[in-house]
């Protein structure tokens, strides 16, 4: 009888007795990480440490500086910072996870706050971590979990645990405290050292830690006051229509109510954008060029059209300038260290050709406008345009809100908007619905009805836009005038009914089935919402089809 097995890992080979643990494998590697290993996959499927190994395998390990070791990561953190919150202010008091914000997540605790408990909590989770607890995944009958939560007035875990069918679900737990989650877990809360608490005001803190984006340490919390504003104003909203977690908006499917969120959501998000062109015209004296941006899927295609409608409305004429059409010639874009084109780079835009022919648009003159031939990566000039007494100039494109574009014009003349799908609802009172994720959903949908890619090649791109937004995008959006929330309350149900059949299409032994899992583990309690009542105007077309503006 064989009583070891052959791990191969990292470009070493052991030999370990069957049946040992991928913590204790990953004690073996740890000096090769900046990190404590959080997380393992073997022969590529995700486990957690604790499992045992009882045949060969090819092991992986993850610290938080990749993806799934920082989801990993963070939801233990979350975990950590209910306990110390148990541990000190007594079982009845708790934490709402809210959303990211400044490379951490904005959470909101059921009492009173101030920067004195704040540091208390740090400190007791620094307490937990120095004791080394163990954090132990158990499987529980799903009935039992619901009596437990409803016992402990955790009810918005009792309530989302009700849309779900399985007979067993997974709990974790921290001594006596128990709790469900959608992420993966590490096994020992010694591993979940690195991280910070910052006092925002109220009853709110940012929980911090390192990043995939920012791996070298947590950087000194900045706060973004109007990104956070706008997330209060979704969370109002979601508050006063009693929408504030999946289960919620479950409720409102299954009562038939659905018609009229849809109506309310729709109006409110026009009248936002409304407000948005009556500021610009209020200004129209002053402001010349509006800029654009922000991340991809964000719809950012139908907030620019309907915007120039509502310019129209009022008496301007909007006119569009297609930043993508200022590229450097092919033979001038810089590469990246793997050879590639980097066509995120703003040095990839002929600026100082932007420049000068919007200049000369504000003088009065007409402009001979470039095309840009990417199929011969030159610019080609045919087009003319010259600006009106009642023109105004839109310029959408990821680098809209830097500053080096058109660096010449002053400040006043330009109000730039930064949008982006804020999402607030959450599937329970810890675990948070993402931004990104709602984004990437958008994506999936979008790419395979309008370009036939697979899920397979937007999940394969995600890393490498991801990447981009963080380096051309996120920086600048505190430069923003105005910031434009495109998230609907109710589009995860209408998201669902399109992404959730493209998941399952894919293969178990694609490289990207553990995203796909992931994602299919999110979806899965959000009850599917049908799209004949969106209206053909709404942001959410652009992504699902059917919108006014593809026929125009």
């Amino acid at each position: 009888m064989i009583d070891t097995v052959i791990i191969r890992t990292m470009d070493e080979e052991i030999e370990v007795p069957k049946g040992t643990t991928l913590l204790e494998i990953s004690k073996s590697f740890k000096e090769k990480f900046k990190y404590p290993i959080l997380l393992a996959s073997v022969n590529g499927v995700y486990k957690e440490l604790s499992e045992k190994v009882d045949e060969d395998a090819y092991v992986l390990f993850f610290d938080l500086t990749s993806r799934i070791g920082s989801r990993t990561h963070i939801a233990g953190l979350t975990f950590l910072i209910i306990k110390a919150v148990k541990n000190l202010f007594g079982k009845e008091e708790t934490i709402f996870v809210e959303h990211s914000i400044d490379k951490g997540i904005y959470i909101e605790t059921s009492f009173p706050l101030t920067a004195e408990k704040v540091s208390a909590i740090k400190e007791e989770m620094q307490k937990l971590v120095e004791k080394n607890l163990e954090i132990k995944r158990m499987n529980v009958e799903r009935l039992d979990a619901i009596q437990y939560f409803e016992k402990t007035k955790n009810f918005s875990k009792a309530k989302i645990l009700r849309y779900n069918t399985n007979t067993y679900i997974t709990l974790y737990r921290i001594e006596n405290l128990y709790d469900y989650f959608y992420h993966y877990m590490p096994v020992e809360t010694g591993l979940l050292k690195d991280f910070n608490l910052t006092y925002v005001s109220g009853n709110g803190l940012v929980l911090q830690f390192p990043t995939v984006y920012e791996p070298d340490g947590i950087k000194e919390y900045e706060h973004h006051e109007l990104l956070f504003n706008v997330f209060k104003q979704a969370r109002n909203f979601g508050e006063t229509l009693k929408i504030e977690t999946v289960a919620d908006l479950n409720e409102f499917v299954s009562t038939g109510k659905i018609k009229d969120l849809i109506r309310m959501d729709e109006t409110l998000q026009n009248n936002r954008l409304l407000e948005i062109a009556k500021t610009i015209y209020s200004k129209k004296d002053k402001v010349k060029v509006i800029l654009l941006a922000g991340p991809s899927s964000s719809g950012k295609t139908t907030t620019t059209l309907k915007l120039c409608m509502y310019l129209r409305s009022l008496g301007l004429e909007p006119k569009m300038l297609s930043m993508d059409d200022y590229f450097v010639e092919r033979k001038d874009t810089p590469r990246l260290p793997n050879g590639d084109y980097d066509f995120d780079t703003i040095k990839a835009l002929d600026t100082q050709l932007l420049d000068k022919q919007v200049a000369e648009l504000f003088e009065g003159k007409e402009v001979t406008l470039p095309t840009f031939n990417f199929f011969t990566g030159e610019k080609e000039f045919k087009n003319k345009m010259q600006l009106g007494p009642n023109d105004i100039l839109l310029m959408e494109g990821i680098h809209a809100l830097n500053n080096e574009i058109l660096a010449n014009l002053p400040r006043s003349s330009k109000y730039k908007i930064y949008l982006s799908a804020l999402t607030e609802l959450k599937m329970d009172q810890h675990n948070r619905f993402s931004t990104t994720d709602n984004r990437l959903l958008r994506r999936i949908t979008r790419d395979n009805r309008t370009r036939g890619y697979s899920v397979e090649h937007t999940l394969d791109v995600w890393p490498n836009v991801r990447k981009g937004e963080e380096e051309n995008i996120f920086p600048y959006q505190d430069d923003a005038d105005v910031v434009f929330n495109t998230e609907l309350i109710y589009e995860l149900g209408v998201l669902k009914t399109y992404a959730e059949p493209l998941l399952y299409a894919v293969k178990e032994d694609a490289p990207c089935y553990e995203e796909v899992k992931r994602l299919l583990n999110l979806l899965h309690l959000i009850l599917p919402i049908p799209s004949e009542d969106i209206p053909d105007d709404s942001i959410l077309r652009e992504f699902v089809g059917g919108s006014y503006f593809d026929a125009k």
